[in-house]
């Protein structure tokens, strides 16, 4: 078939953008072109946990409120097409109607929110690359027409170059120190999702998060839907609707990293308790998988790199890793070009200092 590929010029918007946001903007309104909706939610992801993070842009829905219903749904429910299936799934796209056989009242989410808002059909897709998911995105029909297989594959054929862009804006442009971070904040969740208790240092990261979807508290400030998905996926686990972690890393408007990590608490008896959810600066070794990805270091690399900033000499690193002092250097090669740099100084500056004080751009 002659002419431009369909999803050419959606890719080609996507590396005129400038920052995470910025590009699902650009590619939504592209992709609006060749596989018409009516609304969207983009979701950047953390690599390691495919949780939800900063930023997410959600078009065409009138309440963004109801976000937060959404990821309830999605991680507490029983639903068709959960983003951790589709993640692992051999295509990272998937249309509501073609895979339930044109009964979307068999997945919760479809019965709990988007009929009620008019949805007709929903396309899901993962944005992927090496393993791990960087986005999530679901459009939404609201007319009588499904979405056809044709778009399910244009959209699963834009996820790996798209999840290449992101990993590459993961990057940072230049180095500036920033002002002391407040120590450790704690926000606490009754079993029903509502935050009850704050501390001050969390007040004072709560106000650094970038603009997104958030939720009213009781507590007089609003909750980004971020933390809000961070603690329903400690509910998750807690009722064994999942494993692993409820961790996400989220970049503060000033460009700090920060970690947010939840856990299920037990009551008296064993019943359950409230969750109790902290948010602090992330450490060196916290990013040290995001850095790798963003300069799409293999994980050996990533090993050599580690034990560079160290201090370590190449015949010790050779030593503490077993392989040969020749496959180092050729290592070291590699992660030379790879980041751009020329010297061993160089290289920790770029993956650590600059990662760990970067200034976020406009």
């Amino acid at each position: 078939m002659g002419g431009r590929p369909r999803g050419a010029e959606v890719l080609a918007a996507a590396e005129r953008a400038t920052n995470a946001a910025g590009m699902f903007a650009r590619v939504s309104a592209r992709l609006r072109h060749v596989v018409p909706h009516d609304a969207a939610v983009w979701a950047a992801t953390d690599p390691e946990t495919g949780l939800i993070t900063a930023p997410m842009v959600v078009e065409g829905l009138g309440d963004r409120e109801r976000c937060a219903e959404y990821w309830e749904s999605e991680l507490l429910d029983e639903n068709v097409l959960p983003f951790r299936d589709l993640a692992m799934a051999q295509v990272p796209a998937a249309g509501l109607r073609a895979v339930t056989g044109d009964l979307p009242a068999r997945s919760a989410r479809y019965r709990r929110l988007l009929q009620r808002q008019g949805v007709h059909d929903e396309l899901r897709g993962v944005v992927r690359a090496g393993g791990r998911s960087w986005a999530v995105v679901s459009l939404f029909r609201t007319g009588g027409r499904a979405f056809g297989q044709d778009e399910v594959d244009l959209v699963a054929s834009l996820s790996r170059p798209l999840a290449t862009r992101l990993r590459r804006l993961a990057r940072p442009s230049w180095l500036e120190p920033l002002p002391d971070a407040p120590g450790p904040g704690l926000i606490v969740f009754d079993q029903y999702g509502a935050a009850t208790s704050i501390n001050d240092e969390a007040r004072e990261h709560l106000a650094c998060l970038p603009h997104g979807p958030s939720i009213p508290s009781a507590l007089g400030v609003r909750m980004p839907i971020w933390i809000v998905g961070t603690a329903l996926q400690a509910r998750a686990i807690a009722k064994g609707r999942d494993r692993g972690g409820a961790r996400t890393r989220i970049r503060t408007t000033q460009g700090r990293w920060l970690v947010c990590h939840a856990s299920a608490l037990t009551g008296p008896g064993g019943r359950p308790g409230p969750i109790a959810l902290v948010l602090e600066p992330a450490s060196a070794g916290d990013l040290a998988v995001l850095v790798a990805e963003a300069y799409e270091l293999t994980p050996r690399e990533l090993q050599v790199a580690q034990e560079i900033a160290r201090g370590l000499p190449t015949g010790e690193i050779a030593a503490r890793l077993v392989i040969s002092p020749h496959t180092v250097r050729d290592h070291i090669k590699a992660i030379f070009e790879k980041t751009a740099v020329s010297s061993r100084g160089e290289l920790v500056g770029r993956l650590f200092a600059e990662h760990y004080w970067p200034r976020a751009r406009n």
